[in-house]
């Protein structure tokens, strides 16, 4: 019989400093919030890593040497087999190269591949940081918004080829699952961009950080694309999400041509990212190796907070509504038929319920009329939050 994994008794989230927690970082967004508030915004989550990786921490940090590492032979080994296990594919050794985060692996991808005023491609709404990593470097964005189709994002290809064409951009970033709203896009999908890259010599980068928590149907990773498309991948990824280990600041690239993969590793030299975070690596090896059922029951539990959170919904909330969500735990609401603004909604909740949510504004556009929660908690603050929610929404529909 499997091991059972406690996701009720969470971590103290003031020991460790985090931000979604801290009233003063709450307060520079709602400086009138509830003091009892429950965050339900910063994507991380409340539960308590692994015991085999507190573990493996425990041991290193008793050993008492915090000094400079390599990429262990072990670390390969743990992402290799970790693929061939969770994803039915087989990554050779020298296709990867481990970096101090996805973010700042972006800001690295920019600067390796993009000169000055050359421009990436992004399917909004999205993840802000991808749009920071090429204005904070001087490069520009290109917005081509998705198209909502009932409770699910389409890629509009016909006007991704047409900025190919005209506007030439240098790379895509694509989210695979998306970020913001956990849809996994198909393999025809991702082909038919793919081939669309491939004709106009645009790099396809895939961020498949939430790839891992999958709460309906099955990941296709960018690295199953025929062999043709591969030449023009790169493959941004980490454990981080799946197992709540982003502040360890530790991600990898997966990249099958040499010679952008090379291209980026000279980059990498020139930023001075050499050594790896000693106590990130250990605890990214343990993940892959001992801790895929501690996974398992993590998505299984997140599943019955999504589950709350859709019947409160759908009978308490009127012009909310919860878009599919197929992986992570931060679900992506339309209250755009509501007849708020999402930042009333948002403050409204932040001061009367206590309960504190993010906004479009955090997803580079086409996000206005959103709503984003983390389910990354207990049941019992999900069903908290969401009777507060309940209730200061009825008194808003009355107003």
């Amino acid at each position: 019989m499997s091991k059972l994994y406690d996701f009720d008794n969470l971590s103290d989230r003031h020991i460790d400093s985090a931000r979604k927690w801290d009233e003063t970082i709450v307060a520079t967004k709602f400086p009138n919030h509830r003091k009892d508030f429950i965050p339900l915004w910063i994507a991380d989550m409340d539960f308590k890593a692994a015991p085999e990786i507190r573990k493996s921490l425990v041991e290193m940090a008793e050993n008492g040497a915090y000094g400079y590492t390599y990429a262990t032979a072990r670390w390969y080994e743990s992402v290799i087999n970790w693929y061939k296990k969770r994803h039915r594919i087989n990554i050779p050794k020298e296709w990867l190269t481990l970096g101090y985060g996805t973010v700042p692996n972006m800001h690295v991808l920019v600067q390796a591949f993009l000169d000055e005023e050359d421009a990436i491609l992004l399917n909004t709404p999205i993840y802000g940081p991808f749009a920071y990593a090429a204005e904070h470097n001087n490069r520009k964005v290109i917005k081509i918004p998705l198209i909502k189709d009932d409770r699910i994002y389409n890629m509009d290809m016909v006007s991704i080829e047409k900025a190919f064409k005209e506007d030439k951009p240098k790379a895509i970033f694509f989210c695979n699952p998306h970020n913001p709203s956990g849809r996994i896009w198909q393999m025809s999908e991702m082909t038919q961009l793919a081939e669309l890259c491939k004709k106009y010599k645009v790099l396809l980068v895939s961020d498949e950080v939430h790839s891992e928590h999958i709460i309906s149907g099955t990941f296709n990773s960018a690295l199953a694309l025929d062999e043709k498309y591969l030449q023009n991948l790169i493959v941004l990824t980490s454990p981080n999400k799946a197992f709540n280990l982003g502040g360890l600041k530790l991600s990898y690239s997966i990249i099958p041509n040499e010679k952008i993969r090379e291209t980026l590793k000279d980059q990498y030299l020139k930023n001075s990212i050499t050594s790896p975070n000693v106590p990130g690596q250990i605890a990214m090896i343990t993940a892959y190796e001992s801790c895929l059922e501690w996974l398992i029951q993590c998505e299984d539990y997140i599943r019955i907070n999504l589950e709350i959170t859709e019947e409160y919904i759908n009978q308490y909330f009127n012009g909310w509504e919860l878009m599919a969500m197929d992986s992570s735990y931060l679900p992506w609401v339309d209250i755009s038929s509501s007849g708020k603004s999402m930042h009333e909604i948002a403050t409204r909740m932040a001061d009367d319920a206590g309960v504190i949510v993010g906004v479009g504004d955090d997803y580079v556009a086409d996000a206005e009329g959103f709503l984003r929660l983390n389910l990354g908690t207990s049941h019992v603050i999900i069903t908290e939050a969401m009777e507060r929610m309940r209730k200061t929404w009825a008194t808003m529909e009355k107003e």
